[in-house]
């Protein structure tokens, strides 16, 4: 799965009625919980992928799915979750789509289940190349691309 979502960056009207001030919000319609915003345009899209890699975070925490992008919509802008977090989202994903413990997922690496709590964690700083072979040990693999910017 490609961990990118569309959102909506919109002027902030509040903000700019209390204020006076420029701002802008961002949403996300498949997290509703990764709401953002930045006092330019441009840093609110700075700000989006952070707020949606906690957001999802959050999900992976509470032992819920991971949302699906729905198509980028016109005035729609797509975000990526950072990379090491895309990262591990997929991990989870895998995990919970095969119904894979985090004490198998131990047995299968050779290491403590602590671990692989750590390796799940998107808050947990990880290497890249630990998330890779877990990947490798639930039949997946990371596949890195790149597109131009927006």
């Amino acid at each position: 799965m490609r961990y990118a979502f569309p959102c909506n960056i919109v002027p902030d009207e509040e903000e700019r009625e209390a204020t006076g001030r420029e701002a802008y919000v961002v949403t996300f319609p498949d997290v509703p919980e990764a709401i953002t915003g930045g006092d330019s345009w441009q840093e609110a899209k700075e700000m989006a992928a952070d707020g949606l890699g906690v957001a999802l975070g959050m999900y992976v925490k509470a032992k819920q799915d991971i949302p699906k992008p729905s198509p980028l919509e016109d005035g729609q802008v797509l975000i990526a979750v950072p990379p090491i977090i895309a990262a591990k989202l997929a991990l989870y994903t895998a995990m919970r789509e095969q119904n894979i413990t985090n004490v198998a997922l131990a047995a299968k690496l050779g290491i403590y289940e602590s671990a692989v709590r750590r390796i799940v964690d998107p808050n947990h700083r990880s290497h890249i190349s630990q998330i890779e072979k877990a990947l490798q040990a639930v039949g997946r693999s990371l596949v890195i691309e790149d597109r131009t910017a927006a």
